[in-house]
């Protein structure tokens, strides 16, 4: 970490002095020789800290040098910030006093700062006292430093020579998520989920997989979880991840929600087991408890006494590292499955097709030799093997395959966990700005989903990500997150509708070595209850930790003079606490903080729920990152926070009692992500359109016309997006109330917003046909580049924006409860459109070839020789909730034999196609025969399940379709047709009527219908 802590601070100098020139100010008088000696100093220790960082895991005297190293540099970093801070404090005031000038001779101002803070009511002794502080302590810390540099000859490191940094951002292959071997033991665990009990009467079997960390328990419970016989099998499939500790109320509530019932606000864990206890009656169950540590007998049949009133065969299947667990849970070794490593034919198959699949086949028969000799270090261990594999994937050589090979870091006995070794190599391999960011992640708990964009911020507020040529921030994070995921240091990925990972996990073992590599720096602290604290980490006797993550704090405030000295942190977060307040005793002790996470970290009502967030936040002048997502008590924020001028990241997602944010925010020159998400009653002030450094908006609600103009606060409108061209990502545009004058929707200028990735529009609830919406969303046209669109609550009766066939890079495209709309927009000439999804269009009676992008029949198609490619890329097509819809029209003069297949294609990617509630259809079209369909979903459209048995009309268009479903049944799989005979037309029809009648009732209280039933 220190290497890239010092190539950081050699550019901060630069900057700052850059900045003095451009300036022509000099906060810090006669440093400038301080600052030359600063430099040297840096980059003469610099060129040995790659080979410090490899020995200090074996040399004490090399880790207690680098930890004296990392101090200064830090404490420089602090001294090097607050200088930074003064000169930006002098270009405000600068700015506030040519606006005030400029506001004495014309009526408008371009720029206004209203809310004094502290540091700008400084008086001229008192920045001359602070100008002189900071000289003092670059002038000290620049001695230790020297001292330190001189010491480095005392351990005779070596020098390497610094080399660029070239990072390649690569797509994240799909290899992380294939399996090798493990077909025997998932059928053994499949055998046993399935069979009769193997203990006496009891209702509920347990059966445990224990192993060593990395060798696939998760995985191997994944696939006997996922499999189809044991989804058939089971009424209830719940997927708990445990860890440590063993919280049995946590436990308890993912139980329920797993079980499909509102979570309890309750902590009793009486009233749990009671909810749990009815739930689980008459129901055939399986749980997995995924990586249990805790061998209290009391607290595990505290939760397993309820579970036993499901019915007979019920299954809980544990994951454990721990043979005293495994029997705990079970009491008899008989169903208790003992994980053995992979052979090393597996080994070698998953290193292979990670490190080798990709390469031609010469170059990759060079490599085998070596390969296998470096899958023997594996020892079975698949994590290992997936982790040298990603490591040796950006090997080209054969002497940089030997390298690792007879790397000195096998010899190592010191490291804690046979599996660090090849974790440290991997670690060692990665670039010094990447190492950082690996190392930070350590600050979330185990099986914690980690947001990849949350990430990003994250890595941001504490200066990690350095700018690569005219790259922005956000992409070189998304460059350096896709470097460790194709090295294996993220797993369980959740992707999007178009295959962008979004979410991801670490595997424990990744987990245990980021604290062992952190173990003086980091600190995680699980709060029993009271002052009873258990420290899951050990620090050094001085402190000196700098992240400080906080475990079940107790109901109150939030007070650390009792836990630990706080004065060096950077990242203060709290995880699953209840949190109410926080206030001047926090905030005088975290003044170096650069992240503060106070949201509330799970769904449970009873979290995290601070009520009001005191003035003094204002003076963490540091701080970058603040998130106080999901306090839904929290009502406003003080004026203060506009104080916060290095603020890069604020997130309120889910403060749904906010009713407004700070008129002064425009003095947040730094403010590049604000998130806002969810926050159903906030008015969004027009200052926000000042904030010229603003990259993520993710949603703005739009008032009407009148509410401005008569409104005595100045609300943000449509309008005031024509500046915003700077905005990236997804981006939402909420109309609470209709928009009159299209002229704000004009003035938007969307088409100019060409780093908008995905955009969605929301209009007011329809009442009725509105044609003004027309012309609005006319006037919304996005930029061509724009991957996903979503419009939703659309009341006009045409929906064909000139724009929308010119999205030539669209991806995904979702039209929902578009209640007046007759007629389906012209979409198959969208080159690279994959999703379509069309929901709740109460006035569509036939979808005709106009959808297809044509008119006409073949012949008038296809009169030239040039052939024409229909839906070219579309992957997956969804209807829903259409109760008028009768016919889908297909292509006249089609038909298998003739030609007309050569000179035009429609659908040539097709694989899913899902028709939901759609009752009076009676008909497919035609050309679907020709799509390479492996999935076929009819629920609740009695009519046309009726004409797609076989031998019925529509038979001959999906006979070839390998996966057929009516209702929730599969009807045709692997060339077997089946239909079960409960599953009748009038049922299909009975259920759909109640189904509608709530949907219904939902649409009359102004709710959107989800995405899918």
């Amino acid at each position: 970490m220190a290497e890239a802590l010092i190539s950081v601070l050699i550019e901060q100098l630069a900057s700052i002095i850059q900045k003095q020139v451009q300036q022509e100010v000099r906060l810090v008088v006669g440093v400038e020789k301080e600052v030359a000696k600063l430099t040297r100093n840096f980059e003469t220790i610099e060129v040995v800290l790659k080979n410090a960082e490899e020995r200090q895991v074996k040399e004490m005297d090399v880790r207690q040098w680098l930890e004296r190293l990392k101090d200064v540099s830090y404490e420089m970093d602090d001294v090097l910030d607050e200088w930074s801070t003064e000169i930006l404090k002098q270009q405000i005031q600068q700015q506030e006093k040519e606006a005030g000038n400029a506001g004495s001779t014309n009526t408008t101002k371009k720029v206004c700062f209203c809310i004094p803070a502290p540091w700008f009511c400084f008086g001229q002794v008192s920045q001359v006292t602070l100008r002189r502080d900071i000289a003092v302590k670059i002038k000290e810390l620049n001695e230790r430093l020297a001292l330190i540099a001189s010491e480095r000859q005392n351990y005779n490191l070596q020098y390497t020579k610094r080399e660029i940094e070239q990072i390649e951002r690569e797509k994240s292959s799909s290899f992380v998520d294939k399996t090798f071997g493990r077909v025997d033991e998932k059928d053994k665990v499949v055998e046993k989920l399935l069979s009769g009990s193997g203990q006496g009467e009891a209702t509920c079997l347990v059966i445990p997989i224990i192993g060593m960390g990395g060798i696939g328990k998760t995985t191997l419970a994944q696939l006997a979880y996922n499999d189809e016989k044991v989804q058939a099998h089971f009424n209830n499939r719940i997927w708990v991840c445990v860890s440590d500790p063993f919280d049995e109320i946590k436990i308890a509530k993912a139980i329920i929600e797993g079980l499909k019932k509102e979570t309890p606000a309750s902590n009793e864990l009486h009233t749990l087991k009671s909810i749990i206890h009815e739930s689980v009656k008459g129901k055939k169950f399986l749980l997995v408890l995924d990586d249990v540590w805790n061998q209290d007998y009391r607290k595990w049949e505290q939760l397993k006494l309820p579970l036993q009133n499901g019915v007979v065969g019920s299954r809980i299947l544990v994951t454990t590292r721990k043979e005293e667990v495994a029997r705990m849970v079970v009491g008899a070794s008989t169903d208790i499955v003992n994980l053995e490593v992979l052979s090393e034919e597996n080994c070698w198959a998953l290193f292979y097709h990670i490190a080798l699949a990709d390469r031609e086949k010469n170059e990759s028969k060079v490599l085998e030799f070596i390969g296998k000799e470096i899958v023997k270090k594996c020892k079975g261990l698949p994590l290992v093997a997936k982790t040298l594999g990603g490591l040796m994937r950006y090997k080209k050589t054969r002497k940089e395959w030997k390298d690792v090979l007879n790397n000195k870091i096998w010899e190592l006995d010191g490291v804690e966990e046979q599996v660090f070794q090849p974790l440290l190599l991997s670690y060692y391999d990665l670039a010094p700005a990447i190492k950082r960011c690996l190392l930070y992640c350590v600050i979330f708990p185990k099986d914690y989903n980690i947001v990849k964009d949350e990430l990003i911020e994250l890595w941001m507020s504490q200066n990690y990500l350095n700018s690569i040529g005219n790259k922005e921030k956000e992409v070189v994070g998304e460059m350096y997150f896709d470097n460790l995921v194709m090295r294996s240091f993220f797993q369980e990925f959740e992707k999007d509708e178009l295959g962008n990972i979004t979410q991801c996990k670490m595997h424990d073992v990744v987990h245990d070595f980021l604290q062992f590599l952190t173990k003086n720096e980091c600190l995680v602290l699980e709060v029993e209850g009271g002052n009873t604290t258990k420290r899951r980490m050990e620090f050094n006797g001085d402190n000196k930790f700098r992240h400080l993550t906080l475990m079940f704090a107790p109901e109150g405030p939030l007070i650390l003079s009792s836990l630990c000295n706080c004065k060096n942190l950077r990242t203060l977060a709290t995880f699953d606490s209840k949190i109410t307040s926080f206030g001047l005793e926090l905030i005088s002790q975290v003044k170096c903080l650069r992240t503060l996470n106070l949201s509330r970290n799970s769904l449970n009502l009873s979290r995290n729920s601070l009520k009001e967030v005191p003035n003094e936040v204002g003076e963490l002048v540091h701080l970058r990152y603040l998130d106080l997502s999901w306090n839904y008590g929290l009502m406003k924020l003080p004026d203060t926070v506009c104080n916060l001028i290095n603020l890069q990241t604020l997130r309120l997602i889910g403060c749904s009692d906010l009713e407004r944010l700070l008129e002064g925010m425009e003095k947040l020159i730094n403010l590049q992500h604000l998130h806002v998400m969810n926050c159903v009653y906030l008015k969004l002030p027009k200052e926000i359109a000042r904030l010229t450094s603003l990259r993520t908006l993710d949603v703005v609600h739009i008032h009407g016309d009148d509410d401005v103009d008569n409104n005595k606060e100045a609300l943000f409108e449509l309008s005031d997006l024509r500046n915003m061209d700077q905005l990236r990502g997804s981006f939402r545009i909420e109309f609470l109330e209709d928009l009159k004058d299209v002229r704000q929707a004009e003035k938007a200028h969307l088409v100019n917003k060409n780093c908008l990735v995905s955009l969605e529009f929301a209009f007011p609830f329809p009442r009725t046909t509105h044609h003004i919406e027309e012309g609005i969303v006319n006037a919304l046209q996005p930029h061509p580049n724009l991957e996903s669109l979503s419009i939703e609550l659309y009341s006009g009766t045409t929906l064909r924006p000139h724009w929308m066939t010119s999205l030539n890079k669209l991806r995904s495209l979702y039209l929902r409860d578009c209640m007046f709309v007759e007629f389906v927009p012209p979409l198959g000439r969208l080159e690279s459109l994959e999703v379509l999804e069309i929901f709740h269009w109460q006035s569509l009676k036939k979808v005709g070839v106009e959808f297809l992008g044509i008119d006409g029949t073949i012949e008038t198609q296809t009169s030239s020789s040039s052939s024409l490619i229909l839906f070219p890329s579309l992957k997956r097509l969804e209807f829903g909730f259409m109760d008028m819809w009768e016919e889908w029209e297909g292509m006249t003069g089609w038909s298998e034999e003739e030609d007309s297949q050569k000179t035009i294609t429609i659908m040539p990617y097709l694989s899913s196609l899902e028709i939901t509630y759609c009752e009076e259809l009676k008909t497919l079209p035609n050309f679907l025969q020709n799509t390479p369909l492996k999935e076929l979903v009819i629920n609740d459209s009695p009519t046309l399940a009726q004409g797609c048995r076989k031998g019925r009309g529509e038979w001959p268009k999906i006979s070839h379709i390998p996966n057929i479903k009516v209702g929730f049944k599969f009807v045709q799989k692997d060339g077997v047709y089946q239909i079960d005979d409960d599953e009748t037309p009038s049922a299909a029809s009975t259920f759909s009527s109640g189904i509608k009648k709530f949907l219904k009732n939902c649409l009359g209280l102004g709710l959107a219908l989800p995405s899918q039933a």
